[in-house]
């Protein structure tokens, strides 16, 4: 500790050297420019400032000179330290974030902080620490649940894949335990498939095997898919889709299709509606998912679009907080917009798209 702080005390003066130095430089620039303009004036005896006669030494302008260089010195050393202050000041606080303290924030007090541009870096560092800071913690959250849903398909299929060994069991009981180990591999295996699709999607920069085909037809494909889902909870399905074509990565916003629809059914309350509808808005097309049920929170409605981000209603519903982060970034990959609103117990996620690239 004492080591890192000698270093930094060195690096400080290192600063405010460099800067007394270039200030100082400066002052010399500035007093060569008045000396030479008096040398100039007297030679051509437009003022008389030294005696002819007089030694160098007393020569009033080299006297004013080096009085002026050592007062120049001693000045901008001493008081480099109080416009150096907002500097260091914000030097340790990108020195704490990049240690890993992502609460650190930078204010500027007094008549700096007034200055607009100022203002700017101070507002632009803040922004930066808060969602670094919002990052990291989705990140814990995360790696948590994603521990914990990895592992308790895993300690499943360990637990009846040992009592299929050992144990005495009937023809029905065997039939069961394997049925389950099914099951919960392909848990994981879905599990393990979102993550990957999630980090490919995120890298990707650029859309391609974009064509045109009829994306009413791929909703109803995905209705179908999920048919299980909201007949299981007796969803009452509201749907108004005509006969469009869009020209899109059919794969990727199958995904997205997949995803909002899947969420719809997931958060809608037993027996309620789920909505669906495709509308033309210019040259571009919208889509609606809906459903009734509990709601998001005016706060939420953004933030489930984070990465790993699941409000606290949803985490009883399972999930992990990947499907609406994916969502928002195809959609941004096809230069599209999504947005989430709620209210009167009425959740709609409304996505609009360009009909043609």
């Amino acid at each position: 500790m004492k080591n890192k702080k000698r270093i930094e005390r060195r690096r400080r003066l290192s600063l405010m050297a460099y800067y007394s130095f270039v200030v100082f430089l400066y002052l010399v620039a500035l007093l060569a420019v008045i000396a030479a303009a008096m040398f100039l004036l007297e030679r051509f005896d437009i003022i008389a400032v030294t005696d002819p006669d007089a030694p160098i030494i007393k020569n009033p302008i080299l006297i004013v000179i080096l009085v002026s260089l050592v007062a120049g010195a001693i000045i901008t050393f001493s008081t480099s330290r109080i416009p150096l202050r907002p500097i260091n000041r914000a030097i340790n606080c990108m020195n704490s974030l990049a240690g890993g303290d992502f609460s650190v924030r930078l204010h500027f007090y007094g008549p700096l902080g007034k200055i607009k541009a100022i203002r700017e870096v101070e507002t632009s560092f803040n922004k930066m620490a808060e969602e670094l800071e919002n990052t990291e913690l989705l990140r814990r959250d995360f790696i948590n649940g994603f521990s914990h849903e990895f592992k308790t398909p895993i300690v499943s299929i360990a637990g009846f894949a040992k009592l299929l060994r050992y144990a005495e069991l009937t023809d029905e009981e065997r039939e069961q335990y394997l049925e389950i180990i099914e099951e919960e591999s392909i848990r994981l295996s879905d599990l393990a498939t979102r993550v990957l699709n999630f980090s490919r999607i995120e890298r990707q920069t650029i859309l391609t095997d974009v064509r045109k085909y009829n994306v009413s037809e791929q909703i109803r494909s995905v209705i179908l898919l999920l048919e299980a889902k909201w007949t299981e909870k007796g969803n009452e399905l509201d749907l108004e889709l005509g006969e469009y074509d869009i020209e899109a990565n059919e794969e990727l916003l199958r995904e997205v299709f997949i995803n909002l629809f899947d969420n719809a059914v997931k958060f809608s309350d037993r027996g309620g509606r789920v909505g669906v509808s495709v509308t033309e808005e210019g040259e571009s097309l919208r889509f609606e998912f809906s459903n009734t049920g509990e709601g998001i929170s005016p706060e939420e409605t953004e933030r489930v679009f984070s990465r790993f981000y699941q409000g606290d209603g949803a985490k009883s519903y399972g999930g992990h907080g990947i499907g609406l982060a994916i969502v928002r970034r195809i959609t941004e990959l096809h230069t599209g917009t999504v947005r989430c609103e709620s209210e009167g117990g009425v959740t709609r996620f409304i996505l609009v798209l360009p009909k043609s690239r």
